[in-house]
């Protein structure tokens, strides 16, 4: 018997979770469902465009879609075209691996007003994600704040930090590369509730800002001065001691004139109201200090008010997951309820043949390897279950389920369509000495996954 597994996402999960079930030893047949025409979810659409060694890691999701048992379904989207519960009818397995394509709000007075942007928008628009392709952002004012101190904040920051001759290199889409040519901004503020010790940057990301042509890197010498238990803390972490390192030598740096944007690191400030009359006009942050025991310490407001001003605020400061029709979630968390990797109803009964991985599974956290270990315990979970799994005619539903998708208005795309388009973006690219030039729209993705690889 063939075991008949569906997943739901073309993520870096969908694609860890599909090479462990095609390495199980088991006879599988695996079906990789996305809701674009177009598979590699955040590594397309989320990864920054001048970090194109990240990016390279599709190629060993090519290998693992090459398998003769792997086929991709793309230009569906489960949910709206079809039902969760038609899957797990059709399916001996469904494996949700959908991300977290949502942000996590600041909750503050004036986050509604015009220029206030999600980091989700912000790089779904400069990496050519549909959803994303027509938003648009005022970059004609001289100041720009950042909210969050992880990589993702570093991501915006260096984009809007770099010079157009710096990003004509990257796989950036030609419409933010326009908007960003023209960008009147010369000062971005990074800035973060908690303290040097405790940002989320790796050293790598962090040391690229001293540098970039046309900025330079600022951070105030007393936002570095560190409490006794943030001391401990940055002895017991090398990658926060290396951030505290790079931070110090910004620092120490002598401001040169030539390079006409600034980059400010600021530490212990909490947003605390968007100002402005119909668009933003300045935000007002409140000072923060740190107390209690080394890595488990808390912030407290000092009372004193800091006024920066900036016309674009860029939150930053968390994905969040979205609810699937039909399957149980954690408002709270953003997550899918699960135990182990197998969902679980709200009295914590498993749900049969349902399963979760990636971020939708576990938060927004880790870095793209880290779906790999979670992919695998989930699928763990899986395999264990379906020894229980006596023989059925889900090889019938399987092939009832895609005959009713042929009598649909909806057009498929398979990986032989995306490898079209594949082919279409790099030839692009190749004509403007760039790696590739996305299509951004749905449309264009279809026609190209028509045309000749000749």
């Amino acid at each position: 018997m063939v075991f008949n597994i569906a997943i739901v996402g073309s993520g870096p999960a969908g694609f860890y979770a599909a090479d462990a079930l095609l390495r199980s030893g088991i006879p599988v047949q695996v079906d990789m469902f996305d809701r674009l025409p177009v598979p590699f979810g955040l590594v397309r659409h989320g990864v920054a465009p001048d970090h194109q060694k990240l990016k390279s890691v599709t190629a060993v999701f090519e290998q693992i879609a090459d398998h003769r048992n792997f086929s991709f379904v793309g230009n569906l989207d489960v949910g709206r075209d079809v039902r969760v519960s038609q899957l797990q009818a059709a399916y001996h397995g469904v494996v949700l691996a959908t991300g977290a394509m949502s942000d996590r709000p600041l909750g503050i007075l004036g986050e509604e007003l015009s220029g206030s942007v999600s980091a989700t928008e912000l790089v779904g628009w400069y990496n050519g994600h549909p959803d994303f392709r027509d938003k648009s952002f005022d970059f004609s004012h001289p100041s720009a704040i950042v909210i969050g101190n992880g990589n993702v904040a570093l991501d915006v920051c260096r984009v809007l930090a770099k010079s157009a001759d710096e990003l004509r290199r990257s796989d950036i889409c030609e419409h933010a590369l326009e908007a960003l040519a023209a960008s009147k901004i010369t000062d971005i503020y990074v800035i973060g509730r908690r303290g040097p010790a405790q940002a989320k940057f790796t050293g790598k990301e962090l040391r690229e800002f001293g540098d970039l042509e046309e900025a330079q890197p600022f951070v105030d010498p007393a936002e570095l001065q560190l409490d006794e238990a943030s001391t401990a803390e940055i002895a017991s972490s090398p990658s926060a001691s290396k951030n505290l390192e790079i931070l110090r030598g910004f620092a120490q740096r002598q401001e040169t004139p030539a390079k006409r944007k600034r980059i400010h690191f600021r530490f212990l400030l909490a947003p605390s109201s968007i100002q402005g009359k119909g668009t933003v006009e300045r935000v007002e942050f409140e000072t923060l200090r740190l107390s209690g025991q080394a890595g488990s310490q808390t912030t407290s407001a000092t009372g004193e008010r800091v006024l920066i001003p900036a016309h674009l605020v860029v939150r930053s400061v968390g994905y969040r997951g979205t609810s699937i029709s039909g399957v149980p979630f954690d408002e709270r968390s953003a997550t899918v309820l699960q135990q182990e990797g197998r969902v679980i109803d709200g009295h914590g009964n498993p749900v049969p043949g349902l399963y979760v991985a990636g971020w939708i599974k576990r938060g927004p956290s880790g870095i793209i390897g880290t779906n790999r270990a979670c992919a695998i315990d989930t699928i763990d979970s899986l395999l264990a279950d379906l020894k229980t799994t006596e023989c059925d005619v889900r090889d019938i539903s399987r092939e009832l389920f895609f005959a009713s998708l042929r009598g649909r208005s909806v057009k498929l795309i398979d990986f032989q369509g995306w490898r079209r388009i594949d082919a279409l973006e790099r030839a692009n690219g190749a004509a403007k000495a760039k790696p590739r030039e996305k299509l951004t729209r749905v449309a264009a993705m279809l026609k190209a996954s028509e045309q000749s690889l000749a």
